[in-house]
């Protein structure tokens, strides 16, 4: 069938005698149609599409891979393109079922997806209740080989690794969707693809060497890939190995860079002024926190650190207070300060304390607010802190009965973001996002090089996502912005596409493809249309 292009050409009014009056004249314009060129791959050959990569291109979205989101991965999308010039079957490595999740021998380690609930993302079973989660690595993994590599979770070393996808390393060097993917054996993902002889490959892997690091707040549990090293270890011998075995039999490719990570909706969405006075769990009880932060306050004084003084306000929304690891811990300082104040012991008894208690509160307090600020707008919050703050901490509850302190009193010191700092797993500092800003520039240096020198396909999703956080990108009918929610682009975890944001990606990647291997997918209106793919899916989706 051939593509057809709309053009509108407006008429002249006619000077017909039959038509002298204005209704007689017809001024709707006449559609008339231009023919486009017929759809050609170029020089490329994609009769064995193989795709490579982590969850952003095996369908994840809403915090989880089922089976309706595979459907729609990135790499399928194209793969339906390349069906039309020469492409093959695609295949990927299908879940069990449309909740979402994982389990391992009917236990689950997974949970499933995110839905809507009316004001923002929830869990699935808060909304139909409890569900079994039917994807399990030790009972039901699909058969290979599969065509769609991506892996969730996997840093670019990992694709190099043997036995990552080994039931029998699980979990301490094994990934569970890799199982899935390798059938329980020692065969990295990489030799899974080379096996496979692809004619054209592509490869995005990168976002999780810093996003890792960016998701647990910079607390150091998940570190950034270092820059260099040897395949396995740094990210440059990492990504050169894939590239170069990739391409050592004449494979064709396209490859794309890493976005910065800290732009997305999973940092962007919680505000460092979230408490609201108007709300009486929280404005109720200000006065009481200011006068017990007040006490605090003049303790910072005179260390000389004003800027640390924590203040809520009653008619404004107020900032959470934070631990910031890059301070100068002030504990032992606090603690002796208040110590010997001669008022100190008399504030103590105002908790309904005994006098002797005085060395235990002053020690307490140090510890707790010895590297103490409020936040700034500087400061990101990783999107499960909003669930957390305001909240009570249990184990903080436990820790401070167990130091002597009565129940109700432990309580009211351990409210999450307001009484009790938030820790560093909940915030992005400042001095953590330049962190994952220079090795993202360092990553990106590395990709768009290899690729430049192995002579790919290149797609600048840094770019795009820099487009989407300002101020958006429009496509057909549509308009993609970063918030989370209304944005469309970004689905309800906050980091990973929509279906409609993976019908964006894949026409930029068919547009990185048709500059260099002399395709047409936009010039024979080939591209998607990204209207035609959901936000969100149904909590009743089965």
């Amino acid at each position: 069938m051939k593509n057809l292009k709309y053009l509108y050409i407006s008429l002249g009014i006619l000077a017909f005698t039959a038509c002298n009056d204005p209704e007689d004249v017809d001024l709707e314009p006449e559609v008339m149609a231009e023919e486009l060129p017929a759809l050609t791959a170029g020089s490329a050959d994609f009769s064995n599409y193989v795709s490579l990569g982590n969850s952003l291109t095996a369908g994840f979205t809403d915090g989880a891979l089922f089976q309706a989101s595979q459907t729609l991965s990135l790499p399928n999308l194209l793969s339906q393109k390349f069906s039309l010039v020469g492409g093959g079957n695609f295949t990927q490595p299908m879940t069990s079922d449309n909740f979402g999740g994982l389990a391992v021998a009917g236990t689950r380690i997974q949970d499933p997806r995110l839905v809507f609930g009316g004001a923002g993302p929830v869990s699935l079973e808060s909304i139909i209740g409890d569900v079994t989660v039917s994807t399990d690595i030790a009972l039901n993994n699909p058969t290979g080989p599969f065509n769609n590599l991506g892996v969730p979770g996997a840093k670019s070393f990992h694709l190099l690794a043997p036995g990552y996808g080994s039931l029998d390393n699980f979990p301490t060097a094994a990934n569970p969707y890799a199982i899935r993917i390798t059938g329980n054996t020692s065969a990295s993902i990489l030799d899974l693809a080379v096996d496979q002889s692809p004619s054209f490959f592509s490869l995005w892997i990168g976002n999780n060497d810093v996003l890792g690091y960016a998701t647990t707040g910079g607390d150091g549990t998940d570190p950034i890939t270092p820059v260099s090293g040897a395949p396995g270890q740094g990210f440059d011998g990492s990504y050169g190995a894939l590239i170069a075995t990739l391409t050592a039999n004449g494979a064709q490719g396209v490859v794309a860079n890493i976005p910065n990570v800290t732009d997305v909706p999973h940092f962007t969405t919680v505000p460092h002024n979230p408490l609201d006075p108007t709300n009486p769990d929280f404005g109720d009880q200000i006065a009481t926190l200011n006068g017990i932060f007040g006490q605090l306050n003049q303790v910072y004084e005179f260390l000389g650190v004003p800027e640390r003084s924590i203040e809520f306000s009653a008619t404004a929304a107020s900032e959470v207070v934070i631990r910031d690891e890059t301070l100068v811990d002030l504990s032992a300082q606090i603690a002796g300060v208040l110590g010997a104040s001669p008022t100190f012991p008399a504030f103590v008894q105002s908790f309904g304390l005994p006098v002797e208690a005085a060395p235990l509160v002053a020690g307490l307090l140090g510890s707790t607010y010895g590297q103490t600020r409020e936040a700034t707008a500087d400061d990101l919050f990783v999107l499960p802190s909003s669930s957390i703050i305001g909240t009570v901490n249990t184990e903080s509850v436990v820790a401070l009965m167990s130091a002597g302190l009565p129940q109700a009193l432990a309580g009211q010191f351990s409210v999450e973001g307001i009484s009790l700092p938030l820790e560093d797993k909940w915030v992005l500092l400042p001095s953590e996002q330049e962190e994952i800003a220079v090795a993202t520039a360092a990553f990106n240096q590395i990709i768009e090089a290899t690729a430049s020198q192995a002579g790919l396909a290149f797609v600048d999703a840094n770019s795009l996502l820099n487009q989407l956080a300002n101020g958006g990108i429009t496509s057909g009918d549509f308009t993609l912005t970063s918030s989370l929610v209304t944005g469309s682009a970004f689905s309800l975890d906050g980091i990973h596409p929509t279906a409609r944001g993976y019908a964006l990606l894949a026409n930029e990647f068919m547009k990185s493809i048709d500059a260099t291997y002399g395709s047409n997918f936009e010039a024979s209106g080939s591209f998607l249309n990204v209207g035609d793919y959901p936000t969100n899916y149904s909590p009743t989706l089965q």
